[in-house]
């Protein structure tokens, strides 16, 4: 009983300093590349806080396992550096004694990383897409902010204006430049309305003038107006895309088993299957020079970590290729892995030595 309850207090403090560091680490990946979006106007601002949630939910299957992988790999380093596995060892205590506290320990992680990598994933990913959706299908003068120029969504328009009147779809002082059908042009107006008309949205430019000329020509057309017309999105909601696997649920993928969706399927329940091989795979990794430091095994650790990781996007791309199929997969990467970790444990635990044989 005392073996058990040190292990698993110890883990869990190992584990939790491990998970906040890698979401701090990951939160500011994530931040800096959503303000990159939401520069470039593939954001909202104001939604990059529920943004960044969605996409961190997204990682925390890999997070999780990752610092399941660390917290094992560097307690167990610790007690053989500290020499309490020999403590252990001469109790009656074997490695392969420790696998049941890890497991017990582990369980509801692992049973968490299952749930998000096949339930949460693709949902983070569907909500992410839709608010990518919903800000990228709004009329162009709805991203337009007073004094700022802002591009259209078609990139074929520039906008400009001096103020908006809160409450109410109209601006004074509008500037627009467009390329389209061969032609440039530039618009200015004293004040600008919005109007639906036909399904489509029209801002209603008043008192103004047109400068136009031919693309690669130096001819230009200048026009006065009164009232000027110009067709700036549609209002209703663009045609909703295919949807892509990783924001298909696990039951829709399992109804249509194409290769893409059988690659994202093998992915998501590769994610369970690697972090549960990662905690046979750090008891077996796991020891220490008690001279020496833990940072060489770590860092090995971390080696193992990356290439089976890397192993588990190659099998997805490869299942999607059609060069092996889904169950094959399954069975010789996750089971491969598995054997070899248990194989090595086995060693380890039975003090096997493999010699050659030398003549006589």
């Amino acid at each position: 009983m005392l073996f058990q309850s040190s292990i698993r207090k110890e883990l869990a403090h190992s584990f939790g300093a491990t998970l906040v560091v890698l979401i701090t680490i990951v939160m500011t990946i994530v931040l800096i590349r959503t303000l990159g979006q939401a520069s470039r106007g593939a954001v909202n601002p104001q939604d990059v806080v529920l943004f960044m949630a969605y996409s961190a939910l997204g990682r925390m299957p890999t997070l999780l396992t990752l610092s399941l992988f660390a917290a094992i790999v560097s307690t167990l380093s610790r007690m053989y550096q500290d020499s309490e596995m020999v403590v252990w060892f001469t109790s009656g205590q074997g490695l392969m004694g420790f696998l049941r506290p890890l497991f017990s320990f582990s369980w509801p992680v692992l049973l968490v990383i299952t749930l998000m990598a096949l339930f949460v994933w693709p949902w983070a990913n569907q909500q992410s897409k839709d608010m990518q959706s919903r800000y990228q299908q709004r009329g162009d003068l709805e991203r337009v902010a007073p004094g700022q120029f802002q591009e259209s969504s078609r990139g074929n328009r520039v906008f400009f204006i001096d103020s908006h009147q809160a409450g109410e779809q109209s601006s004074s002082n509008v500037f627009i430049a467009a390329t389209e059908k061969g032609k440039s042009s530039i618009t200015t107006a004293q004040s600008g309305r919005l109007e639906q008309k036909d399904g489509a949205q029209f801002l209603m430019l008043s008192n103004g003038q047109r400068v136009e000329n031919e693309v690669g020509q130096t001819a230009l057309k200048v026009s006065n107006f009164e009232e000027y017309g110009v067709k700036i999105g549609e209002t209703g909601l663009l045609n909703p895309s295919e949807p892509e696997a990783n924001r298909l649920s696990t039951r829709a993928l399992l109804k249509e088993p194409t290769r893409i969706n059988l690659s994202e399927l093998a992915w998501r329940i590769g994610l369970a299957l690697t972090a549960a091989n990662f905690v046979v795979l750090a008891l077996a990794l796991a020891g220490a020079n008690p001279r020496g430091g833990r940072s060489g095994n770590l860092i090995f650790a971390v080696l193992a970590f990356a290439v089976y990781n890397n192993l588990l996007n190659l099998g997805q791309s490869w299942i999607f290729s059609g060069r092996i199929g889904f169950g094959s997969l399954l069975l010789l990467l996750h089971g491969g892995v598995l054997l070899l970790s248990l194989g090595w444990l086995a060693k380890r635990h039975y003090h096997w030595t493999f010699k050659l044989g030398s003549a006589a």
